[in-house]
């Protein structure tokens, strides 16, 4: 009997745990309370209780080489930072292609999911659906998929702003944001200098006559376009910039940060970076003015923890964050306080008897949600399936703690930090537990220009289908075009000009040379054989067709 999976959410972490079940063989239902896929990043004028909720001009801040599932890449001609709808627009063509939306129960609300009696046993669940008429309905599942994401509920912090009850004006938390064009001409503050803080501040700031951008900290800013044109999540996220950080001199270079009233006390990556290309110039202009913590509302009056004051305030907008929460699970089962919940990995509750529930998602990456979701779920399934072993108990509380204690001390305490990764770091433990985990050593070896691809970035989804369970053949390909895809998105209009010669061939020649001499002393001592397979003129003839692609 196929095992039965129930996956709570339709959104990009549930349509990949819906795809990885069935590549294992389990049979997936999924129940979304809305009417459509999609999730955060499906746009309705008007929010739903209890949904993540975006404004119309949403735009990712992770280019799509970065943000897609491992087999499937986005087109070619979509652009290479995508506005939402073509987000769905991809979602749609990934639910498609593999088949997954007659695995969804679309309008049913999970309101209840326990553990059977049998549960050491069995370890199957009770899960408790309603549907809009109000209907309910009992099932069994084997194993429990939780895909809600963690921008449900906002957190909107009234009691740390005194006189807001008495505020004259109107406020909202950002995901009651829409669009701009019903403040034209108002005065606006946005409290939060995060993404979507940044956003709404320089989109309001178009229309507005003034916007004046509230931050305890301050900020550092990075920006999508990154060196000579490239993404910036390229060179964030590539082997080369594991250790050599993009640093905060060449961060200040574009703009500097204290000159801008934004250079925070904390380190570049002590905090999740803003990314804006717009909000130097708005500042520059002057319709956004950046503004220290608010002390107190009268009126329509704000004051500021600098003693500014500034009057006619019409609007407040709260970007100050989420809370997530579990609703549906016994309280004792994975309790959430301030923000935290234990769980091994982000993913499993350490206390089960069988490992049969986990959380998918629940993390917040420099880089896309997509790709560490759909790795997540790869793994779960296979640990579904008895493939797969956690460790013990005692281990999955160490492993824990010591998350705890490492984000404790590289991150200023904040909610939003309570489930920060790194992207790279994060794809490798969980790769590594699959059995995907691409060996570069290996790869070296037997395919130098993939090897080049992956040494030298970005890190993309798909090398972690290049061996082991889940492998695809067609990862190989996605790797080596991988810039081919980036720079066709941007060629919309033909060109006599010459492309310019290649400056950086020399710097490659020299990572590849040290990478064969380490590669010569590892190995040649037990395999003698590597000699004629390491000579270097035979590998420089492999090498060179790829540099171009490259650099």
């Amino acid at each position: 009997m196929s095992r039965r999976v129930c996956v709570i959410g339709g959104g990009s972490s549930g349509l990949t745990s819906i795809k990885c079940c069935l590549d294992e063989g389990l049979e997936p239902t999924c129940f979304e309370s809305s009417d459509d896929i999609g999730g955060l990043w499906r746009f309705k004028e008007n929010p739903e209780a209890d949904r993540a909720s975006i404004y119309h001009s949403v735009i990712i801040n992770t280019s799509k080489e970065m943000m897609c599932f491992s087999d499937f890449p986005i087109p070619a001609h979509f652009p290479n930072y995508m506005h939402n709808s073509l987000i769905m627009d991809y979602f749609r063509m990934y639910a498609e292609h593999f088949q997954l939306t007659k695995h969804i129960r679309f309008q049913i609300r999970v309101l209840q999911v326990k553990p059977r009696p049998d549960f050491s046993r069995s370890g199957q669940w009770d899960v408790e659906t309603e549907n809009k008429k109000g209907e309910k309905e009992k099932h069994i599942f084997d194993a429990v998929m939780i895909c809600i994401g963690h921008h449900c509920h906002p957190n909107l912090p009234l009691h740390d702003f005194p006189g807001i009850d008495k505020f004259k004006g109107q406020y909202f938390h950002s995901r009651d944001y829409k669009t701009a064009e019903e403040w034209r001409g108002k005065r606006v503050v946005v409290i939060g200098i995060g993404n979507s803080g940044g956003d709404i501040a320089v989109e309001l700031s178009r229309v507005t006559k003034q916007v004046f951008l509230s931050t305890r900290r301050g900020a550092w800013i990075l920006n999508r376009v990154g060196q000579q044109g490239v993404p910036m999540d390229f060179q964030l996220n590539s082997l080369r910039h594991r250790k050599s950080r993009l640093g905060e001199n060449k961060i200040n270079q574009r703009f500097n940060h204290s000159l801008y009233s934004l250079q925070p006390k904390h380190r570049l990556f002590s905090q999740h970076p803003t990314v804006n290309d717009e909000l130097p110039n708005r500042i520059l202009s002057g319709t956004v003015q950046v503004k220290p913590n608010i002390r107190r509302l009268q009126g329509s009056s704000i004051e500021f923890d600098d003693g500014t004051v500034e009057d006619n305030i019409d609007l407040v907008v709260f970007a100050t964050g989420y809370n997530f929460s579990f609703p549906f699970l016994p309280s004792n089962m994975l309790p959430v306080s301030g923000n935290k919940a234990n769980l091994y990995k982000y993913m499993f509750p350490p206390g089960l008897e069988r490992p049969t529930l986990v959380v998918i998602g629940l993390v917040q990456p420099l880089g896309a949600i997509m790709p560490i979701s759909e790795m997540q779920a790869r793994w779960a399934t296979r640990v579904f399936k008895g493939l797969n072993k956690l460790p013990s108990m005692d281990c999955m509380l160490k492993d824990i703690k010591h998350k705890e204690e490492t984000i404790a001390k590289r991150y200023v305490t904040s909610q939003r930090h309570t489930i920060q990764v790194e992207y790279i770091d994060y794809m490798d433990q969980i790769a590594y537990q699959v059995g995907a985990r691409p060996s570069l050593l290996g790869l070296f070896l037997r395919d130098p220009g993939v090897w080049l691809c992956v040494l030298l970035g970005p890190c993309t989804p798909y090398q972690y289908r290049l061996r082991g369970p889940g492998q695809w053949d067609g990862a190989r390909q996605a790797i080596l075009t991988t810039w081919d895809r980036m720079a066709g998105a941007l060629k919309t209009r033909p060109s006599d000009i010459p492309e310019p010669k290649q400056s950086s061939l020399l710097l490659t020649l020299t990572v590849g040379a040290a990478a064969l001499a380490l590669g010569y002393y590892w190995n040649i001592h037990n395999h003698p054989s590597l000699l004629i397979a390491l000579d270097p003129t035979t590998w420089q003839d492999k090498i060179k067709p790829y540099l171009p692609v490259l650099w």
